[in-house]
């Protein structure tokens, strides 16, 4: 039987364990909850590499599910919450895994996205589902889960926290120089073509160094192409312009580097979110996803936009006749951006009056 929906939780789980910039993008609604009902628990599961990014967030309980530890793993995630009751059980990520994951838990009441949205048959594993949102933002869909619960206050707050280790670590890479940020690589996925080119981004670093006197540090993973395209960038890049710090930072050390840096630019992935909830300014370089579901979202007027051509050029089919949200997956379709594109868009960013998202500006989604 259906349970009604809770007027006042005073349990909430809230299941998405990836990625860096959807957890990021989801922090927002927890910040919503938290304002609604302050005394209620917020019980966040979520994945490994996502909670080393989110520990430390205030009034959040975590429960990290490791999802290399399969189905031995969902047991003993099952077995410590045996004794747990939720109020109610935001079922957030989209993806089977995720929805087998949740039958462990107990609840009565179980939200999950409407069926436009659903992915993987996840609405045969909720109870109730989200109102139609069309052509959403992917931080708009999360803060629909607060809106079917009633909250009404949905200001825009992060607070991230970076602890005093992670700004040493930053410091140690950058001193007190002034730098800019450039994250090259997206994660190293399967037809997952987000990558700009290190031309592209050597001729970027240039001009900041030219024309601002902003260093660039790149940053990533330590994949061998994350560290390969970084090699590429500093043998195409004046030395002493270049700081490469890919594959040498803890996430919590990138997060101060962010939250430290004049901008940030990167393809669509976890930094521009990153930078988002850090109030950095960020150009997001979007031709294979689009931006108007997934850019960073306080910076979208920012952002490069070559996925409407990516579409017409590899998909042959206008933007608004195909699926919100659908990828082009061509290995040539970032090449459509051009340097004069990202480098007008920096310079926008580099000379706004207040050259950073003051403190206390807020925003209404």
């Amino acid at each position: 039987m259906k349970h009604p929906l809770p007027a006042q939780p005073r349990h909430i789980a809230v299941l998405r364990l990836s990625a860096l910039g959807d957890v990021c993008n989801l922090v927002p609604t927890v910040r919503a909850l938290q304002r609604q009902w302050p005394e209620a628990r917020i019980t966040w599961i979520i994945g490994k590499a996502e909670h080393s990014l989110l520990a430390g967030l205030s009034g959040v309980e975590f429960i990290v599910y490791d999802k290399a530890s399969g189905f031995a793993g969902m047991r003993r995630l099952w077995r410590e919450l045996s004794d747990t009751h939720f109020d109610v059980l935001l079922h957030m990520q989209q993806a089977l895994r995720a929805s087998v994951l949740s039958l462990g838990f107990k609840t009565g009441v179980r939200i999950g996205y409407d069926k436009a949205r659903a992915k993987d048959a996840q609405h045969w594993f909720t109870h109730y589902q989200l109102a139609p949102h069309p052509r959403a933002h992917v931080l708009e869909s999360f803060l629909d889960f607060a809106r079917l619960l009633g909250v009404e206050d949905f200001t825009l707050e992060w607070n991230l926290p970076v602890p005093a280790e992670a700004i040493e670590e930053a410091a140690a890479l950058t001193g007190d120089t002034p730098y800019l940020l450039i994250s090259p690589c997206a994660n190293p996925r399967l037809r997952n073509f987000r990558n700009w080119s290190a031309e592209g981004y050597a001729a970027v670093i240039e001009h900041a160094w030219t024309q601002y006197g902003l260093k660039t540090v790149l940053s990533g993973g330590g994949s061998t192409q994350e560290r390969e395209m970084g090699e590429r960038i500093v043998a195409l890049s004046h030395a002493e312009a270049v700081i490469d710090a890919i594959g040498s930072t803890t996430l919590k050390g990138l997060l101060a580097l962010i939250g430290r840096a004049r901008a940030v630019i990167a393809p669509d992935s976890g930094p521009v979110h990153m930078a988002n909830a850090m109030g950095t300014p960020v150009v997001g370089l979007f031709a294979t996803t689009n931006p108007d579901r997934a850019a960073p979202y306080r910076w979208r007027d920012y952002v490069v936009n070559r996925y409407p051509d990516a579409v017409r050029t590899y998909l042959h089919r206008e933007p608004d006749e195909i699926h919100w949200g659908q990828r082009v997956r061509h290995a040539d379709a970032m090449t459509l951006i051009r340097i004069e594109d990202v480098i007008g868009q920096l310079d926008a960013l580099l000379t706004r009056p207040n050259g950073r998202k003051q403190e206390d500006e807020t925003d209404e989604a």
